[in-house]
């Protein structure tokens, strides 16, 4: 059975770092769009970043909530996508999910709801 497994999660002050994993036990992740979504509690899901699938260059978007603190990459030989997160604000206090589809261009990523794969999340606590 195909799962994500997210990890890096945790409680950080206002202004740090974080990194975020998504990996793939059973799949080729590279043959698949990844996104990262959020969800703060009382909140709506929000589309935070996606990387399109791709064999060689890729296309990144970011949320424009995040854009220039947050990063999308993927490292194809760990079959693994990372969420980088930088100047980290309480506000970004939400649990993380990853989710993968096949041959995604990243295309309305934001309202997407149906993947391939869902991760369970992780959670990310931003406070002082």
């Amino acid at each position: 059975q195909v799962q994500l497994v997210e990890s890096g999660g945790g409680l950080v002050q206002p202004g740090d770092s974080l990194r975020l994993s998504c990996g793939a036990s059973s799949i080729t992740l590279r043959y698949y769009g990844v996104v990262w979504f959020r969800q703060a509690p009382g909140k709506d899901r929000e589309g935070v970043a996606c990387i399109s699938s791709g064999h060689g260059s890729t296309h990144e978007v970011v949320a424009d909530s995040v854009k220039d603190r947050f990063t999308i990459s993927r490292d194809n030989a760990k079959s693994t996508v990372y969420l980088q997160m930088d100047s980290l604000k309480p506000e970004d206090t939400a649990v993380y999910t990853c989710a993968a589809d096949g041959t995604y261009s990243c295309l309305d990523y934001a309202q997407k709801t149906v993947f391939d794969y869902w991760g369970q999340g992780t959670q990310v606590t931003v406070s002082s």
